[in-house]
């Protein structure tokens, strides 16, 4: 792969496909006009996001040596210029607003764009390095996605539904810092500063609780009268099984084959959660856009 191609992380990219779920999960996916703008608002995030991944790369190329996979980094590794790099954050950064402001007109949608970009600009500067605040801006970029999407598909995105998506970012940002704990078990080098505020037994607590919270806000969101009353279907909890072994799968991994490392190179590695994920889409599909024609009708 092309250096510059590494450095804008596309395979990052997939994170912001959380742009999609409120209009999936509103039953509206298949209309057109939805879709089109949804599309935009994807790589509008996506360039964005990508620019802030440059900043952070440039930030931490020093600490980026010393790591032994993302020393591979275009930067750390000298494969690219930190000028080109610069420019090329600038161009996409204005590449993204104009997507924005295509796939919002009413500017809701660039507003949370820049407020993500703000947010992230100040954590490559120094808030990544305070303990626990780190992972909670981490949890809260993906919150940020998921309003989103609301904003662009006008649909509205629930309490509960926002919520379980911000637990489901922090319990893999908890899963990623205990994989770095390993890494400096295992070189005995600090891979970011507020590691320092952390320790395996923490982390491992801070994962059982809120795989537990987890599981416990999916099922209460899927049997919520308020849900009923939106998607006229009583059968989401069929779903849970999905979110289950989705949960325990992800849970093995960090805590018996400590492979936790990055939350995205998991979802391409894996096929049990990529199953466990396909399970849960289809039966999600099935429930909410061929209830007329299934036996959850």
């Amino acid at each position: 792969m092309p250096p510059i191609i590494k450095l804008v992380r596309p395979k990052d990219w997939a994170k912001n496909l959380f742009l999609f779920i409120p209009v999936f999960f509103a039953g509206k996916v298949f209309e057109l006009s939805r879709l089109e703008h949804l599309i935009a608002g994807f790589f509008a995030f996506s360039f964005v996001a990508s620019t802030v991944y440059i900043i952070n790369d440039y930030r931490d190329i020093e600490d980026d040596k010393k790591h032994p996979k993302k020393k591979f980094r275009p930067l750390p590794s000298g494969a690219i210029k930190p000028t080109t790099a610069i420019i090329t954050g600038i161009i996409l950064f204005i590449a993204g607003m104009a997507l924005a402001l295509y796939a919002d007109a009413n500017y809701r949608f660039i507003f949370l764009l820049t407020s993500y970009f703000a947010l992230n600009v100040a954590y490559s500067f120094g808030l990544k390095n305070i303990p626990i605040l780190d992972i909670l801006i981490v949890a809260a970029g993906f919150s940020f996605r998921v309003k989103s999407g609301g904003y662009i598909a006008q649909v509205d995105v629930s309490v509960w539904l926002n919520l379980m998506v911000f637990l489901l970012a922090l319990f893999m940002a908890i899963g990623k810092r205990r994989d770095d704990i390993l890494l400096k078990m295992e070189t005995g080098v600090d891979m970011r500063k507020a590691i320092k505020g952390y320790n395996v037994d923490f982390l491992n607590s801070m994962l059982a609780m809120f795989s537990a919270i987890i599981i416990m806000t999916y099922i209460m969101y899927c049997v919520s009268p308020v849900t009923y009353s939106r998607l006229g279907n009583h059968h989401l909890y069929y779903t849970c099984i999905f979110v289950i072994a989705g949960l325990m799968r992800y849970l093995q991994i960090t805590l018996v084959k400590n492979e936790a490392g990055s939350p995205t190179e998991v979802l391409y590695k894996d096929r049990f959660i990529q199953i466990s994920i396909i399970g849960w889409i289809a039966a999600f599909y099935a429930i909410l856009y061929l209830k007329d024609q299934s036996i959850f009708s």
